[in-house]
Parts: structure tokens; C-alpha cells; sequence
């Protein structure tokens, strides 16, 4: 990212919900792809808190909004709004503890019933590092993901492995389903004028192609 652009200079602006069990690290997921830092003080989270980073996918900088959930059932009320207008989740399981990835399903029928066919999946096994715990084999989930039509990676919050890729995968899908919705919509450029919200499924939709100021560079 070019320091000349100001913060709020953003082509496209996409929401992505991490989801999963509690514990599996998807706060360290989050804190370390947006401000790369990583707490081993494990604290749930309680309710619902995101966090914005910007990245360059093509010419265009796309600001990620991530949200973050408490995993625990008892919290399980905000669902639709935490869902609604999101067009990419990052769906965490722990590979040291496969209860997680056993419940990976029941969150992706979750994520599928409240958002667009659209939205980009990624299955993430977190705690990569932990080698000698591992209770998931990436076969299982490699094997998973192919069947339900997601992408998979392996990270580690701790090491700062493949976290960068899973989330920069996941807004780059995103950017490529929702530049070929824009050319499906014809090549005529004031069939979508500026600003107006790429709908990728529900109205009132935070991930948006924003107004693109004069003079951005």
C-alpha cells in the first residue's frame, strides 16, 4: 500500500465474517492480518467487533471490513445481522481439536442459509504450528473443501503463516466475482455508474463499490 492514499481512498469496500467454534483463533487471525500482532492471553470475545485493512488486488484497493464473532452458542442471536451483507467468511477450525472441524459443517450450512450463493468461502484449519497435536489431517479437509466448492488453507496466527494468503485470497475471489457481475451487466459503463452498490445479495448491503473521489493518486 502506497502511504499517498488516504484511508478512506477505496475502490471497492467488501465485508468478511469469520466463523467457527470458540478458540479456534479466529480473533489472532484477525489481529494479525490487521495489525499483525498476536496475543497469547486466549480471551473470548464477547458479542461481535471487526476490524478494516486495505489491500491492492489489481489496480484497485480493495478495503476489507472483517468481522469477528464469539463462537459460543449463547450469542448465536446476532446471526442474520452478522451475516447480512457479507460476500466472503473465513470458516475456522482448530487441526488440534477435530470436535472444530466436525462442526465446520454445521457452520457453513449457517453461513449458506443467511447469505448470496455468491459469497467466497475459505475453510481454514488455524494452529498449523502445532504440529504434534494435529487431530485433522488436510486430506479430510482438502477432501472437504473440494466437495463443498471452498477453498482450504492451513494457517498459524502464531508463526503469521498463510494468514496474509487466506484473507488476500479471499478478497481477491471476491474482486474477480464481482468485476465478472459488473462485465455480465454489459459493456456499457453507465450501466453502472459509479457508486452504486454491486448487490451480491441482500439491500441494505455494506460491501459496496464506493464514489471514487477526483485526484485519487
Amino acid at each position: 500500500m502506497g502511504a499517498y492514499r488516504a484511508d478512506d481512498d477505496y475502490d471497492y469496500l467488501f465485508k468478511v465474517v469469520l466463523i467457527g467454534d470458540s478458540g479456534v483463533g479466529k480473533s489472532n487471525l484477525l489481529s494479525r492480518f490487521t495489525k499483525n500482532e498476536f496475543s497469547l492471553e486466549s480471551k473470548s470475545t464477547i458479542g461481535v467487533e471487526f476490524a478494516t485493512r486495505s489491500i491492492k488486488v489489481d489496480d484497485k484497493v480493495i478495503k476489507a471490513q472483517i468481522w469477528d464473532t464469539a463462537g459460543q452458542e449463547r450469542y448465536r442471536a446476532i446471526t442474520s445481522a452478522y451475516y447480512r451483507g457479507a460476500v466472503g467468511a473465513l470458516l475456522v477450525y482448530d487441526v488440534t481439536r477435530h470436535v472444530t472441524f466436525e462442526n465446520v459443517e454445521r457452520w457453513l450450512k449457517e453461513l449458506r442459509d443467511h447469505t448470496d450463493t455468491n459469497i467466497v468461502v475459505m475453510l481454514v484449519g488455524n494452529k498449523a504450528d502445532l504440529r504434534h497435536l494435529r487431530a485433522v489431517s488436510t486430506e479430510d479437509s482438502t477432501a472437504f473443501a473440494e466437495r463443498e466448492h471452498t477453498f482450504f488453507m492451513e494457517t498459524s496466527a502464531l508463526e503469521s503463516l498463510n494468514v496474509e494468503n487466506a484473507f488476500t485470497e479471499v478478497l481477491t475471489q471476491i474482486y474477480r466475482v464481482v468485476s465478472k457481475k459488473a462485465l455480465e451487466i454489459g459493456d456499457d459503463p453507465a450501466a453502472l455508474p459509479k457508486g452504486r452498490t454491486i448487490d451480491v445479495g441482500s439491500r441494505d448491503d455494506v460491501s459496496a463499490v464506493k464514489k471514487s473521489g477526483c485526484c485519487s493518486s
